[in-house]
């Protein structure tokens, strides 16, 4: 349980900094996304999320 509360606030963290970084850049990402079809939107989470997995596996396993 640890693990994941601190894996959120990376999270948090990560984003906040794009936010106060980039924000014309976030906003724009943002806007793409909204066009792209679920389809797409599925394809590209499921990816994230295998690539997460994968750098948590490396980095643990």
């Amino acid at each position: 349980m640890y693990d994941l509360i601190v894996a959120l606030g990376l999270v948090f963290v990560i984003e906040g900094l794009m936010l106060a970084a980039f924000p014309a850049a976030t906003r724009q990402a943002m806007a793409t996304l909204q066009t792209l079809p679920d389809p797409t939107l599925r394809v590209l989470g499921l990816a994230g999320g295998i690539a997460g997995l994968v750098v948590v596996w490396l980095v643990r396993g």
